[in-house]
């Protein structure tokens, strides 16, 4: 199936409301079409909200923003609406038909920008894992192969934006969460810098400042667009991403200086080889990038390397937030929350979080801290990015980072194995982007990742329009698709 909007992305489908070529109600018709003809093959979207995006297509009461009309879809996890279905990817909420009780700030300003939510995607249990296979609602399909995972946790969003059902589509990253999926399905990923986007009002510092809010797209413009809506400090945020030089929109147009890049074409530490459809993929990026004028040499921080070394912190602090969030639960639902209620990978690390001290947590937290003054000291030194792999090989199988009861120590190895990068960016704070600029012999997306320093989006989105415009990505189309 085709039509006329599938391939547009949402600066072009906004235009089309504002020339009044096209009506809302028309887009979002259009969207759900898409959404009902391949969602069954890819479960993406696990809750439809058509009759009331509909409503709100023919009401005409949608706030002018830069994408009045254009439809959209929320991640089930994060940021939520008030009086939609909230479940987090639990088996819990949804029983209990949980609604949000409100819009939280993120919320708010997609609303007030114009878009129109028509459903809510697939999301791992509290995402808690790099890949979209609850058992609340089944796994995603990746569309490029039916067979392979879409990434997580933000699997349902990259399936749905990859297929076309919608251009642009909510995600978070607390740990690759943007980045992952958008390397598994092809798309744009960017993780914002900490502190960019508003995690409010029921939120400070998700996993004490790793998590971080924004969206996928198939279009760097999309990406730095949606970006200008929803950045900002709201009162009361424990802190603050250094001020913007500018609309990130206009970064979308303005190319970068010369610039120097550091490459790294390994895993960290070299303990494990990385996939030589990856290492095409990363040295394919850097030359593309010498050949748009800019200066790359392999080098990266030697921080990059103390995986082992930030690992039990790292999980300390995920561990401490699960066994909070399933306190929270419990309250909701009415009754402590046990083993038999949520996922073994999910009970793995609350009983961790419930053991942890005050002490403990306060180590790991400073821990970490120590690690990002080393890491910064990198691009202090003259470095304007990184290049790296996004992943260390290409998307997996349905089923294989599924983690079970029995096999808790070897499913941390795996998602180990294929995400060996991610999570220090979220560690130090750094803004970071996933691009679709290399696929390999079996059509799979391999993505790439360029990281700059706190605070620099603009250069990462200089740096990705230019790519972009040199190695076009937009005519890729999965199979499965729109």
């Amino acid at each position: 199936m085709k039509d006329q909007f599938a391939d547009l992305d949402a600066i072009a489908q906004a235009e089309l409301v504002r020339q009044r070529r096209v009506s809302p109600l028309e887009l979002v018709d259009a969207a759900i079409d898409r959404i009902e003809a391949l969602n069954p093959q890819l479960n993406a979207v696990i809750i439809p909200l058509f009759d009331q995006a509909r409503a709100q297509a023919k009401s005409g009461a949608i706030p002018d923003g830069p994408f009045r009309g254009v439809p959209f879809l929320m991640k089930d996890l994060g940021a939520a609406y008030g009086g939609d279905p909230l479940y987090m990817g639990t088996r819990l909420l949804r029983d209990a038909h949980f609604i949000a009780p409100h819009d939280t700030y993120l919320a708010a300003k997609f609303k007030a920008a114009g878009f129109i939510c028509v459903g809510k995607t697939n999301t791992p249990e509290l995402g808690l894992i790099t890949t979209t296979e609850p058992e609340a609602f089944g796994p995603s399909h990746n569309p490029w192969d039916l067979t392979r995972s879409t990434g997580g946790s933000s699997g349902g969003s990259a399936g749905a934006v990859a297929a076309r059902m919608v251009a642009v589509a909510h995600a978070n990253d607390g740990g690759g969460s943007i980045r992952i999926p958008a390397s598994e399905c092809g798309l744009v990923g960017l993780k914002p810098s900490r502190g960019r986007v508003s995690l409010g009002p029921d939120t400070g510092d998700a996993w004490h400042g790793f998590v971080i809010e924004h969206v996928v797209t198939r279009s760097v413009r999309d990406t730095a667009a949606v970006l200008d809506q929803t950045a900002g400090y709201m009162a009361g945020d424990p802190y603050a991403a250094p001020a913007q030089r500018g609309p990130f929109l206009r970064d979308a147009v303005a190319p970068p200086e010369r610039l120097r890049i550091g490459l790294m074409r390994r895993t960290p530490r070299g303990a494990n080889a990385l996939h030589p459809d990856c290492l095409a993929a990363v040295d394919d990026a850097a030359s593309a990038l010498q050949s748009l004028g800019h200066s790359v040499e392999e080098s990266h921080p030697a921080a990059l390397d103390e995986s082992l070394s930030i690992m039990e912190p790292f999980v300390a602090v995920i561990s401490g937030h699960t066994a909070m969030v399933l306190d929270q639960l419990g309250t909701l639902v009415g009754r402590k929350i046990t083993a038999e209620d949520v996922e073994p990978w999910t009970w793995f690390l609350a009983e961790q979080g419930f053991a942890l001290s005050a002490s403990n947590y306060l180590s790991a937290i400073q821990v970490l801290q120590i690690l990002s003054r080393q890491f910064m000291q990198w691009w202090a030194g003259g470095f304007d990015l990184l290049l790296i792999p996004t992943l260390a090989s290409p998307p997996p199988l349905l089923g294989e980072l599924v983690i079970t009861r029995d096999g808790l120590a070897e499913g941390l190895r795996r998602l180990l194995d294929l995400s060996p990068y991610c999570a220090f960016f979220n560690i130090t704070g750094q803004p970071a982007i996933s691009l679709p600029l290399f696929w390999n012999s079996a059509n799979l997306p391999i993505g790439v990742q360029l990281v700059a320093d706190f605070g620099r989006e603009d250069l990462l989105i200089r740096v990705a329009a230019e790519l972009e415009q040199a190695r076009p990505w937009k005519d890729r189309r999965p199979p499965v698709c729109a």
